[in-house]
Parts: structure tokens; C-alpha cells; sequence
């Protein structure tokens, strides 16, 4: 009735039919037909008092409607009323009405009419309340671009939120990324802004805190689940695409949209978060909030603070677990540096704890390796028992070593080895660790005389000592004494003389 009132005194007081419609949010059809219903009864007379509500009810009553055409699907109601109490859905019930009784309808159509015989149920949603302490939701929004002081450029901003279920008191900061590193240093610094640890965090599904995002099995991320156990939180992810069982942090972010960040502009993002720490304390914690009508920051000193748990003594220092492969060099590559890993996990795939001064490597609970880890990209961190046994020989045969091994091996050797080792600019180093190794085969004295034979000879390459030690030259006597095995002065049968030839083609 005051709908229909208010309707004749805008008429009455000469306003347009569009300026009505667009006032009472109602189609200009509608409104003509009112006016002409309402000019038929004189009710639009200038100086004529207002109509009663009896007058203007049994008058004007409901404007006339369109007649409604009968749906397509009326000739199925016993159909389709049956169906709905099998509980069947909508486009079971369409595609049952088109393949078994020969429905031409739309889907549209099927939708249309089960909503009119039984409309869906409102949609109910339930306020939780939290006691002191007992829970905070976290999320990030939006926060337009900030020029980043390391680079000088523009990159986008993400505003990191963190609101206390209890109180309302925020912890708030700007980011440029949401990696897990990120994500669990914000949470660090959020505790010790606060002096305590909620004692659950409700998070979105987002990858750095979920890895899998299920309704009733959500699979938590690695380093998200290690942090919970360090600080004794207990993590309640929300349900996917459910943004409202995370209203109070979802309200917060909004707030630090059209409050905080709407309209400012800073120098960059450094100066933006002492901003922003700023505005949490003294115009978001001291506002009265809508919900509490308290403030903020006065619920948190006063109840909450003194009801979080203790931070512990040592801070979390995990940054990130990630999956890493295990190359055929025996190292795994982070961050651009590479770690050594036992060479029986070639080819697997191991988690990588990152820490902010260890990287530990996991074969599911099992830590195969350890490593500082590198301040820089490029870093090899390689521990030789890491390697098979011949290839670690290998890498500790550098050329000192080298001539230390053939020292009690014998003089011919150490010569031999000098003499390969002094080549230069071609390195000799792989044929000596390879005549070295003969020891473990043909023992020392047999080495030792291989390799006196092959200088004797003037050839101390490994292919000739290897020709010896195959033939058994070894164990036969050399032609004649050699003193201390310097290389035999060779000369030539013939005089040189007999090779030169004069201007006038004799020989000279």
C-alpha cells in the first residue's frame, strides 16, 4: 500500500513516468498502467485530498499482467512430478523427457517450470563467532602496481592480510609475489607483530598453502604443514570457491582497498608498507568496526593478545619445499647452484627442504643429503662420496695427487708421470690416472718395470705401457743397462753427407 501511495504523490506531483520507474526501480510499463488506472479513478485531480488505502486498494488493486503462456512442459507434470520425487536432477529429468517421451522443449524450459512447482530454498548463511585467540583468516588482494627499489620498475602488488577472528586486528603488508617463501615469512612476521599464534589459521586455497584443494581432504603444502607444527596452529583450509567461510579477512582486504590503497600513490612498495604499518594501528585498529562496534586494536590489548599461544623460542627458518631431479652428474639444481646427492638417486625426483642457511634433500622421510646453501647462483656444493668409487678416484686424482701415488710405486713411474704431467698445452692428466690405475691389476713391481721398459724405448704413453703389460714384456730383461732410466741417445746408421746434393746435381 505505501508502495502505491508513494506512487500517486509522484504523479499527483507532476514527475515523469521514466523518473519514477528509474526511483522505484520498476519498468516504465508498469508505471503507465498505474498512471492510467489512477487518472480513471480522479485520483490525479489537483487539490483533491489523497485516496484512502480502501479507495486505492479496491481501485487500482494489481495492474493488469501480460498473460502468462502455458509452459511446454505441462503436458509431462505427472512425469515430471514423479521424477522430482526420485530425487532426479534437472537435466536427467530433460533428457528423459526428450528420449522417452518425446519433448521438444528447451532445458530452459524444464528449469523454468520445476522452479515455479518447487522453488529452491534461500540460501542461509551462519555467522561464526570465535573466542580470544582461538583463530585468524588470512588471504591476499589486490594492490595495483609499486615500483620495486631493487629493480626500479613497476611490477604488480599483492596485499598480504591477516585478521584476528576475535578482535578484528589486522596484520597487513605489501608484497610483489605469493610464493611459498613469501608466504611463510608474511605468517612469521604477522605472529611476532601480534607477540602470540592464533591457534588455527583459515586460509585460501591457494599453492602455497594447499597443494590439492579438496572439499573434505584438502592436501597441505609441505612447508605450510611444517610451519603449523613448529608454531602449533592447526591450518582449516576453506572450501573451494567459498569465499564467505573467510568473511572477516575478505572484509578487511576490501577495506584496506577503498580506505588504504584507493586514491595513494607512493614513492615505492618500502614506502608504502611504512605507510601501511602506520594505518593499521591508528586508523584501522582504532575505527569502531561495523560487527564488534569496538575497536580493533582495544579488543586485542585488552583480551586477545594475552590469549594466543607462546611464539617459540626459535623462529621458523623453512622457506620452501619443492620437487627436484636428480641429474646424471649426481646433483640436484636450485636457485641456479647445484647439490651432490648419493649417485643411486640419478634419475629420481627427491624433495628439496630449503631453508634460509641449509638445503636438506629427502627421499620421502629419508634425508640423503645436506648442503649449505649458496648466497649466490652458480654454487656446485659436491661431496666425492657422493660418486661411485671410480668416479670419485677420478675427481681425487688432480696432478699433485698424482705424483704422490706413484712415489712408492717406483722411479720409472714417477718419471713417467713427471714426463706426461710436463706436456703442455696438452694435458695428460686422464693417461696418467689410467696408468696409475694398473697397480690394482698388474701390482706395483710389474707397473714399475712397464713403465722403465717404455722409457728405455722413449715412448711413456698409456697405450704402450698397456701393450707391455699384456705382452709380459715386462718380465724380460732390457737389451742393455740404462743408468736412472734416462731415454736411450739414438744415432744415424748413415752420414748426412750422403743426403746432401750440390748446385750442379752430384753429390756433395
Amino acid at each position: 500500500m505505501n508502495y502505491l501511495r508513494d506512487l500517486i504523490h509522484r504523479l499527483r506531483a507532476g514527475e515523469s513516468e521514466r523518473r519514477i520507474a528509474q526511483d522505484l526501480r520498476i519498468s516504465r510499463i508498469t508505471v503507465h498502467r498505474y498512471h492510467d488506472l489512477a487518472e480513471k479513478g480522479s485520483f490525479l485531480q489537483p487539490g483533491s485530498p489523497m485516496p484512502d488505502d480502501e479507495a486505492i486498494r479496491a481501485y487500482l488493486g494489481d495492474p493488469p499482467r501480460r498473460p502468462r503462456q502455458s509452459s511446454s512442459v505441462e503436458p509431462y507434470a505427472d512425469v515430471v512430478s514423479e521424477l522430482l520425487e526420485q530425487r532426479v536432477e534437472m537435466m536427467a529429468i530433460y533428457q528423459r523427457l526428450r528420449d522417452d517421451h518425446g519433448f521438444t522443449g528447451s532445458y530452459s524450459a524444464v528449469r523454468r517450470y520445476v522452479h515455479r512447482q518447487r522453488p529452491p530454498e534461500p540460501r542461509v548463511t551462519i555467522r561464526v563467532h570465535t573466542g580470544p585467540g582461538e583463530e585468524a583468516q588470512v588471504d591476499f588482494g589486490p594492490a595495483g602496481k609499486l615500483l620495486d627499489p631493487a629493480t626500479g620498475r613497476l611490477r604488480p602488488a599483492y596485499a598480504f592480510v591477516a585478521t584476528l577472528g576475535y578482535s578484528r586486528h589486522q596484520y597487513a603488508e605489501l608484497v610483489f609475489d605469493q610464493k611459498v617463501p613469501t608466504w611463510i615469512a608474511l605468517h612469521r612476521r604477522a605472529f611476532e607483530s601480534w607477540g602470540g599464534v592464533p591457534r588455527r589459521i583459515v586460509p585460501d586455497n591457494l599453492k602455497a598453502a594447499v597443494a590439492e584443494a579438496l572439499i573434505y581432504d584438502p592436501v597441505l603444502g609441505e612447508a605450510y604443514r611444517r610451519m603449523a607444527q613448529h608454531y602449533g596452529f592447526v591450518i582449516s583450509p576453506t572450501k573451494p570457491h567459498h569465499a564467505q567461510h573467510k568473511g572477516k579477512v575478505e572484509n578487511g582486504i576490501h577495506y584496506l582497498e577503498r580506505n588504504f590503497l584507493a586514491g595513494q600513490a607512493f614513492a615505492d612498495l618500502l614506502v608504502a608498507n611504512q605507510h601501511l604499518r602506520h594505518w593499521v594501528h591508528e586508523t584501522a585498529g582504532t575505527r569502531e568496526h561495523g560487527t564488534t562496534h569496538q575497536a580493533p586494536l582495544r579488543l586485542f590489548l585488552e583480551h586477545e593478545r594475552t590469549a594466543l599461544l607462546p611464539l617459540p623460542a626459535e623462529p621458523f627458518t623453512l622457506s620452501e619445499i619443492r620437487p627436484v631431479k636428480v641429474h646424471p652428474d649426481c646433483h640436484v639444481v636450485l636457485a641456479g647452484s647445484y647439490y651432490s646427492v648419493p649417485y643411486r638417486y640419478v634419475g629420481q625426483t627427491l624433495d628439496a627442504h630449503v631453508g634460509e642457511r641449509i638445503i636438506e634433500l629427502f627421499a620421502g622421510q629419508e634425508l640423503v643429503a645436506s648442503h649449505d646453501r649458496s648466497l649466490e647462483a652458480g654454487e656446485w656444493h659436491t661431496r666425492l662420496q657422493h660418486y661411485p668409487a671410480s668416479k670419485a678416484a677420478y675427481l681425487e686424482r688432480t696432478p699433485d695427487r698424482c705424483r704422490q701415488l706413484a712415489v712408492p710405486i717406483g722411479s720409472a713411474t714417477q718419471q713417467v708421470v713427471e714426463t706426461l704431467l710436463a706436456e703442455r698445452p696438452l694435458d695428460r692428466l686422464r693417461a696418467v690416472q689410467a696408468i696409475l690405475r694398473l697397480e690394482e691389476t698388474v701390482g706395483r713391481s710389474r707397473l714399475e718395470a712397464a713403465c722403465a721398459r717404455a722409457l728405455y724405448f722413449g715412448d711413456v704413453r698409456y697405450r704402450r705401457i698397456k701393450q707391455i703389460l699384456n705382452a709380459a714384456l715386462d718380465q724380460e730383461p732390457l737389451p742393455e743397462a740404462m743408468p736412472s732410466f734416462a731415454p736411450r741417445a739414438f744415432a744415424f746408421a748413415r752420414p748426412a753427407t750422403e743426403f746432401f746434393v750440390s748446385a750442379d746435381g752430384g753429390q756433395g
